[in-house]
Formats: C-alpha cells, sequence, structure tokens
C-alpha cells in the first residue's frame, strides 16, 4: 500500500512536468501557424485565440496519451537505474505487480481521453469549422473589392465591382470576365453575392443583369437578359467535405450514419483510449534498463514504437476510407497484435532469473561448451 501511494506521487508529479511540456511546444506550435495564417489574411486576426483553443482541444488526446506513456517510462527506468527493482525482484515480487497501481494511475488520463475523443474534440471541429466559414464567406466577398479588377485562381476569370452595400454582405454593379475554350462571356449585374451550396461549392449569385457571349463581330454572339445567374467561384473537394463533416460530427451522427468517411473517423475515436491504455501497459516492461548503462536506447524504441503504433492507425483509417477495410475488420488487429506484445514482453521479464529463458539457456550452453573445450585440451 505504501508502495502504491508513494508510485501514483510520483507519477502524478512526472505527468503534470511531461504534460505542461508538450503542451506548451504543441501550444507554441499551434500559435506560429495561426499566427501565421492570420498575417496571410486566411482567417481573421480577432479568431486567434479561440482557433488556438480548438486546435489544443483537438491534439490534447494525443497530449494525453503521450503523457502518460512518458510518465510510465521514466518512473519505472528511474527504478531500474537506482537499483530499487533489484531490491523488488530480491524480496520475491514480479514486474507485474505494477499493473495495478499503473492502472490506478492511467484510468482517470484513459476516461479523459476517451471524453475528448468522443465529445469534445468533435465539438472543437466543428467550432473552428464555423469560426473559418464564416471568415471565408466574409473574405469571398472582400475579395471582390470596390474598384479592383481581380483575377480568379485558374487565371481565366476576372471580376470587378463599382461598390459593396451597407450589410457588407452584398456587392453592386458587378462585372465578370470568363474566356473558356477560346471564347469570351462577360456578364454585367446590378448586385451580387456569395453563396455556399450543400456541397461545399462556391457561387457568385448576380441579380438584374445581362450576359455577353462570343465576339460582336461574329454571327454567334449573343446577349441574354437574366433576373439571377450564378458563376462558380471555387469547388470543394467531395473527399474532402467528407472528411471534415465526419471529424466535426458528434458520435451518435457517426452511429447513425456509417459510411466510409465516418467509419474511418469512428475507428480514430475508438482507437485513442485503447492505445493510451495499452502503452502505458507496454511502457512498464519496455523501461528495463542497466543500471550501469544509459537509458537512451529504450527510451528511442518506446517512442519508435509509438511512431509506429499512431501511424499504423491512420493507416487502418486510411484503408477504411478507401474501402479496402470495414470498420468491423479494422478496428481490432491492430490493438490485439499491441496487447500480445504487451504479453510477450511481460513474460520476457517475469522469466529473465529462470533457467527457461532464452538469455539465460544461451549463457549456460556457452558455459557448458567452454567446460567441454576446456576438459578435451
Amino acid at each position: 500500500m505504501i508502495f502504491q501511494r508513494a508510485l501514483r506521487r510520483e507519477l502524478v508529479s512526472t505527468a503534470g512536468a511531461v504534460f505542461t511540456t508538450l503542451f506548451t511546444i504543441t501550444i507554441t506550435v499551434m500559435l506560429i501557424k495561426i499566427l501565421g495564417r492570420a498575417a496571410g489574411g486566411k482567417v481573421a486576426s480577432a479568431d486567434v485565440v479561440a482557433l488556438i483553443g480548438f486546435a489544443a482541444l483537438k491534439y490534447l488526446p494525443i497530449i494525453l496519451i503521450l503523457t502518460g506513456f512518458i510518465s510510465v517510462l521514466v518512473v519505472v527506468t528511474r527504478s531500474y537505474q537506482d537499483s530499487e527493482m533489484v531490491v523488488w525482484f530480491a524480496s520475491g515480487l514480479s514486474l507485474s505487480r505494477w499493473i495495478k497501481p499503473v492502472l490506478l494511475f492511467g484510468m482517470p488520463i484513459i476516461l479523459l481521453t476517451a471524453t475528448l475523443s468522443f465529445v469534445v474534440t468533435p465539438w472543437a471541429n466543428r467550432q473552428s469549422a464555423e469560426f473559418q466559414e464564416r471568415f471565408q464567406k466574409r473574405e469571398d466577398i472582400a475579395k471582390v473589392s470596390p474598384g479592383k479588377f481581380q483575377e480568379s485562381s485558374s487565371a481565366n476569370r476576372i471580376f470587378f465591382v463599382e461598390g459593396v452595400s451597407g450589410d457588407a454582405t452584398k456587392v453592386k454593379n458587378v462585372f465578370v470576365n470568363t474566356v473558356k475554350d477560346g471564347r469570351t462571356s462577360i456578364v454585367v449585374a446590378k448586385e451580387g453575392s456569395i453563396n455556399i451550396d450543400e456541397r461545399g461549392d462556391k457561387f457568385l449569385v448576380m441579380s438584374q443583369g445581362r450576359r455577353y457571349d462570343g465576339i460582336p463581330t461574329q454571327p454567334d454572339f449573343r446577349v441574354m437578359e437574366f433576373q439571377r445567374y450564378g458563376v462558380l467561384v471555387a469547388r470543394q473537394s467531395q473527399a474532402m467535405i467528407g472528411d471534415l463533416s465526419a471529424s466535426s460530427l458528434t458520435t451518435p451522427q457517426l452511429l447513425a450514419n456509417l459510411n466510409r468517411f465516418n467509419s474511418a473517423e469512428l475507428l480514430w475515436r475508438i482507437s485513442v483510449p485503447v492505445m493510451g491504455m495499452l502503452l502505458m501497459l507496454l511502457a512498464i516492461p519496455l523501461s528495463f534498463v542497466n543500471p550501469r548503462g544509459g537509458r537512451s536506447g529504450n527510451l528511442l524504441i518506446a517512442l519508435l514504437l509509438f511512431v509506429i503504433y499512431s501511424n499504423m492507425v491512420s493507416v487502418f483509417q486510411a484503408a477504411v476510407v478507401q474501402q479496402k477495410l470495414s470498420l468491423s475488420m479494422a478496428w481490432w488487429p491492430l490493438h490485439l497484435l499491441a496487447a500480445l506484445l504487451v504479453v510477450v514482453l511481460f513474460s520476457w521479464r517475469l522469466l529473465i532469473n529462470s533457467p527457461y529463458h532464452p538469455a539465460a539457456a544461451w549463457g549456460a550452453f556457452k558455459r557448458a561448451y567452454f567446460a567441454r573445450k576446456a576438459a578435451a585440451q
């Protein structure tokens, strides 16, 4: 009992330091990235603080997973380096006795990670998308600024407006010149506004105007009057629409419509807390170090396993999106493999002093071999 209380205190203090470090690094990177977007006119300056908060909530589950993993790794490694584990094993206690206190320490982290993954992160993604969409709508109108010719990104269309209405949502006296397949189309209208349809495509919708098609000296030249006319400004990728909508949906909404994007998002949300628990258990046997040597080797191996594990989850998620795997076949194999690795490593460490351990058997074989060789001489 005294050991468990002391271990929990050490784990909590280490986790606090690790979390502070990781969170500070994440916030700094997000701050630089979002300030760069604000300086480039891609997001509103007034929304920077809110967007940083939403980004922090998005990455918080991964930060918590790393916090639990590194904390257990550091604490158990220190016990090996200070020879506390020698006393532990000499007292007849096994490494498996560390599982319970580690799980007691990690259970709040796992529950918090699950809450963030299933509830908070989708809300943060939804809020961040709404902030950026609101700014993009306003920015599209600003791009068609009064008294300035603006070329489209495809370089085949030029916009010009004379003025902006009082509520800054509509433009007045619009001129649009489009060149397509060698033909010129000119549209002039009394007013216009930017609309986004349900697929994410952006249109400049004009009203009360005329359209001139062709060359005036050619017989196919046409003049048409219209009450309402829409010009496609930007087309949204369907894969991007599906992915963004899936990451912003609540978990009940994902379960109600398990298409390929929603299934992949649900796979990620399930994997995050499971990965956090398995990594904390994996950190116990991975923490073994020789007290006379350094501890950088096992730390590098542990971090490499974390990178491989998290990236493989992303690979399985991409396979679900591409319909190469179903959700029922994709969510469990990787975690089962990680659980088997935990069992194998624990078995390896539990048998370390046994004559049946591979290292002990190999040592006995070498001693017998050299003894026979010496006797023969």
